[in-house]
């Protein structure tokens, strides 16, 4: 590999937990928005799942920026957690706090109460948490971890929604973070690469359900973007080379997908509703 390819990379590293800590990542990733907010969400009221860190955690500074008040949920991440709720304050918003399990129902009702509650209504659910775990092979994923990859990632999706639904009102969007891997699959990750392939079946179901009530519901599929995840699911070796092989020859920082996020939050995508977006560094899916 050359050295212009090695400098776009990132060095060596894992962790052994997750969905991994940002706080133990080096370099940390880019999660600042680019560019002065523009008043998108202004007076809006948004839940991130998975907002602690990574693309939630760039969402939610980026969604403060333009305006919106925003709950973040996250399962045990206290520290990276409260800064990116630092990150929102600095923006001049607040953030709630709100740390549980989304594959259990009774959470996501709770999570949802709790919103109502400290702001009085919901806008945007933006459904972003996440699992994945590394297995070559079909018969090496346990019961368990299917169960549990599911539980996270879908149905985690689908409570979280149910939940929202009653409060949600004309003019309110639901953005489900999908994935490259639900378009082109990944022998490494064949249950993780299931559940975003579901997560892109629920948003375009979904979506036709809720249009007559003028509700929005798209999704993002990212590609290899640097977040916790990443060092948390794969051995050293491939972390140094994660997104190398990307037409634009590196990993996408968080601050790269948010904007998608934002993009189908708000009413500049106003006719847009069962679409996915796909900021993943150049691979063309379903060309």
């Amino acid at each position: 590999m050359s050295e212009e390819s090695n400098q776009n990379t990132n060095p060596p590293q894992m962790q052994d937990h997750q969905p991994g800590r940002e706080t133990e990542m080096h370099p940390k990733p880019e999660y600042m928005p680019k560019f002065p907010g523009n008043g998108r969400l202004k007076d809006k009221v948004a839940i991130i799942t998975g907002g602690d860190s990574g693309i939630g955690r760039a969402c939610a500074v980026l969604f403060a920026r333009e305006g919106a008040q925003v709950a973040l949920v996250y399962l045990e991440e206290t520290e990276d957690a409260t800064i990116t709720a630092e990150a929102v304050k600095a923006e001049g918003k607040e953030a709630l706090l709100l740390r549980g399990d989304v594959g259990d129902k009774a959470f996501c009702e709770t999570v949802v109460g709790q919103v109502i509650e400290n702001f009085g209504k919901l806008d945007v659910l933006v459904n972003n948490a996440a699992e994945q775990h590394m297995e070559t092979a079909l018969e090496d994923i346990s019961e368990e971890q299917m169960r549990r990859t599911f539980e996270t990632n879908f149905f985690g999706y689908m409570f979280m929604t149910q939940a929202a639904l009653p409060y949600l009102r004309e003019g309110a969007s639901i953005v489900n973070t999908t994935s490259i891997t639900a378009y082109r699959g990944s022998p490494s990750l064949m249950d993780y690469a299931s559940t975003k392939g579901a997560i892109v079946a629920f948003t375009r179901s979904l979506s036709g359900s809720l249009a007559k009530k003028g509700i929005r519901v798209n999704g993002v599929a990212p590609g290899p973007i640097w977040t916790p995840l990443i060092p948390a699911s794969f051995p050293a070796d491939k972390v140094a080379q994660f997104g190398a092989n990307e037409p634009l020859g590196r990993p996408g920082q968080p601050n790269e997908v948010a904007t998608s996020h934002l993009f189908l939050a708000c009413d500049e995508s106003s006719y847009m509703t069962g679409q996915v977006l796909h900021p993943n560094g150049g691979e063309i899916i379903g060309g």
